[in-house]
């Protein structure tokens, strides 16, 4: 990854916390540790990206650490923000009914990383290799350079929509609902065809022989926001390209479950990245 992106990105997935909790961006502070193998070229370069995501949100650089590493880099970003009080979204208050509702597409990053990961397998074998990522564009961007859904607050905020619980996907559609269930001790049911899924997405998926639902539900760092609303706020998303219903919360203990295009139904399994896996 190059610097300048790993900068942005260092920056951009804190920033995606914060509007998860319904909340605006406004200031962050950055520790980082570097080791000798980045000279002073290589840390202007991530400083660089880290300017360029604190223009774009509106966000102050406001602190942080600096320190030597024995090896590698270690970056530690902390994102304050602000939001109006009785406004702010935790993943306890779903409740039953309310539709599960989602911002974007999903997958992308996922297979941005397969073709990153690929390109590097043949640079490694031969260092005159020029990768041709026009086809891939879109999902290595998504890969490298993901945003977070600061607009997608200020949408809500518009269309006068506050969501009862909300999380942002960072390690995947799946990890992510069964977080909200858990909190809010609900079940639920997510339907696969409705599941927004880049056409792009669903082309490489098919070339790297994967399922795209999968990549979509345990892909991860999509960045994208997952929230409830009560039904009779539908009317007032219904017609949004942003945003899309991809499902439902049942009652307690009822579990949580993945409805295919054939209407066969599936327990829904976190696959997704786990901090404290063994």
């Amino acid at each position: 990854m190059p610097l300048k992106h790993l900068g942005y990105k260092a920056v951009t997935v804190n920033l995606s916390d914060i509007c998860a909790m319904n909340a605006i961006p406004t200031q962050i502070t950055l520790g980082i540790a570097v080791s000798n193998r980045f000279n002073l070229e290589a840390l202007k370069e991530f400083y660089a990206g880290i300017e360029t995501a604190c223009k774009a949100y509106g966000v102050d650089l406001v602190g942080g650490d600096t320190t030597s590493s024995t090896k590698g880099m270690m970056i530690s970003v902390t994102a304050i923000g602000s939001v109006e009080k009785g406004k702010a979204c935790r993943r306890d208050g779903a409740k039953e009914g309310d539709l599960i509702v989602v911002s974007g597409d999903l997958g992308a990053a996922y297979l941005g990383f397969q073709i990153l990961e690929r390109e590097r397998k043949v640079f490694e074998v031969n260092e005159q290799h020029q990768p041709d990522l026009d086809l891939y564009a879109y999902l290595v961007e998504r890969q490298l350079k993901p945003e977070a859904r600061k607009d997608v607050v200020e949408l809500l905020k518009q269309l006068e929509v506050n969501p009862s619980s909300m999380i942002d996907i960072s390690d995947g559609l799946a990890s992510e609902i069964k977080h909200l269930c858990k909190e809010s001790a609900l079940g639920c049911k997510i339907y696969e065809d409705k599941i927004p899924i880049d056409p792009t997405v669903v082309r490489t998926a098919e070339e790297f022989k994967l399922d795209p639902s999968l990549c979509a539900l345990s892909g991860g760092e999509d960045y994208e926001l997952l929230f409830s609303i009560p039904q009779e706020d539908y009317p007032k998303i219904k017609a949004n390209p942003n945003l899309s219903v991809i499902g439902h919360f049942t009652g307690p203990n009822t579990g949580c479950y993945l409805v295919g295009r054939d209407d066969s139904m599936a327990e829904i399994t976190a696959q997704g990245w786990d901090s404290f896996r063994e």
